[in-house]
């Protein structure tokens, strides 16, 4: 027996039991260890901008690349390079370039509208301007609703000394819980649209407990804001923003692709087409073949059309977008081993996590649902996390509309809410977060931005469950 073979099998022992004679990713056969380049990802993103933020800074995207081989190499050597180059097919078809195309339209064409004035960041103007994106969230998209408010916000507070708590409440409020009540808020309703969810069962169902979150998340943000805005020295006495005459638009025809931008994503999903593309195994349809091509020319239409005034004024640049679609593609590959182990059920590395979720009799644990999804929606991208446990319920999108309805409640909930306990909770998070450093603002770092989601929001979740999910 050779040397090179002898270490291959030795890794394949290590790593993953079994797979020499699986047909595909069997989650059930696979090791812990696979995890690693995934932890990896998540500590750097955690660590290094606090260790080492000059480093991190020019070589982000070093790192990311780094770690995504380090899952995709040793991969390609045990399971072999057809089924590695299947499973990078598929995140990228599937789940990678229509997250990234969807984000990168909302992006540019939130960044083409200017909004004409300075408002004067009071804390009743902030709060309205948070209730205002929680609406907004639900109806184009938490990401949509961040890039239009977060830069006029920034400005309204720019003569303030104390502005990380408003843009902390933004990422809770705006990027994250607003997008709660319908498909188009958030990508996991989305995906439980596309799998047969009702477009407004979340609206009928979950809209108290979006009410009563929002609601007391704006009453402790205007607390805070008030006691900050009342502190001495907390006003600067020159307003780096000049006033204007009035309040106003620029690049208003943007609002119109906006509306397209949501026209097809609805298109994608209530169209059903027979028409689909087999790519390496993956299955790519008509529609979301049609839905990615669209929003690639609404993205450059909002840039030739877009005065470069607008983009001035806004600060606009491609910085937040790059970071987002750098780390996320690192993400969204070293997730595969991860995920596969999830959907595994009881049978895999995780299955301690499915049967938490359990009752003795068999039945689901709401409030044990919504808590296993929303940890897990805090560290891992909350889609694929959403559809795991969407799984796990059973998968009929029926029965889980009517006799599972508090399950579905919980997945949905838990998905959605806690994305934002942290930064990598969902993409939002990650370019409100650069565009506000992009502004001067020193934001917390990974852990210290943990300190506000664990003080504030998991004591709200706490109560929720108590009144809703036990």
């Amino acid at each position: 027996m050779t040397s090179p073979t002898l270490r291959r099998l030795c890794l394949a022992a290590t790593l993953l039991p079994g797979l020499a004679r699986a047909a595909d990713l069997d989650g059930s056969q696979l090791s812990v260890w696979w995890g690693v380049p995934f932890a990896g990802v998540l500590l750097s993103i955690a660590l290094v901008p606090l260790l080492a933020p000059a480093f991190w800074h020019h070589h982000f995207g070093k790192v990311s690349a780094a770690w995504a081989l380090a899952f995709l190499v040793p991969f390609a050597i045990v399971a072999g390079p057809g089924l590695a180059g299947a499973s990078v097919v598929h995140a990228l078809l599937a789940e990678y370039i229509p997250f990234i195309v969807l984000l990168t339209a909302l992006f540019t064409v939130a960044g083409g509208i200017f909004v004409r004035g300075n408002l004067h960041g009071s804390p009743g103007l902030n709060t309205g301007l948070l209730a205002i994106g929680a609406v907004l969230a639900s109806f184009m998209g938490t990401t949509g609703a961040s890039m239009l408010l977060i830069r006029p916000l920034i400005r309204a507070n720019d003569n303030r000394k104390h502005q990380v708590h408003v843009v902390v409440f933004f990422i809770f409020i705006v990027s994250n819980a607003g997008g709660s009540l319908t498909p188009l808020g958030d990508p996991p309703l989305f995906l439980g649209f596309l799998k047969g969810v009702d477009f407004f069962w979340t609206m009928a169902h979950l809209w108290m407990e979006t009410v009563a979150l929002i609601g007391a998340l704006l009453v402790i943000f205007y607390a805070i804001d008030w006691w900050y805005y009342h502190r001495r020295e907390e006003i600067q006495p020159q307003d780096p923003t000049p006033d204007t005459a009035r309040l106003g638009f620029d690049g208003g025809f943007n609002f119109a692709l906006l509306g397209v931008v949501v026209a097809l994503v609805l298109m994608s999903g209530l169209w059903k087409s027979p028409v689909v593309f087999h790519i390496a195994g993956t299955d790519v349809g008509l529609p979301g073949l049609l839905r990615d091509i669209g929003l690639i020319v609404v993205t450059l239409i909002s840039l030739k059309l877009t005065p470069s005034s607008v983009h001035e004024s806004n600060q606009f640049a491609w910085g937040p977008m790059q970071e987002v679609a750098k780390l996320f593609a690192a993400i969204f590959l070293t997730i595969i081993p991860v995920i596969a182990m999830l959907k595994a059920g009881v049978d895999g590395p995780f299955g301690a996590v499915v049967r938490a979720v359990t009752n003795a009799d068999g039945s689901p644990n709401p409030a044990m649902y919504f808590w296993a999804t929303g940890a897990l929606s805090s560290f891992l991208d909350n889609a694929p996390t959403y559809l795991v446990f969407f799984n796990t319920a059973g998968g009929d999108p029926q029965a889980l509309m009517t006799a599972m309805a508090p399950t579905l409640v919980a997945i949905s909930a838990g998905a959605v809410f806690m994305g934002a306990n942290t930064y990598i909770g969902n993409a939002p998070n990650l370019m409100v977060k650069a565009i506000a450093e992009d502004r001067g603002i020193r934001m917390p770092s990974f852990f210290g931005y943990m300190l506000w989601s664990v003080g504030i929001l998991v004591p709200l979740f706490a109560l929720m469950t108590w009144i809703w999910f036990v």
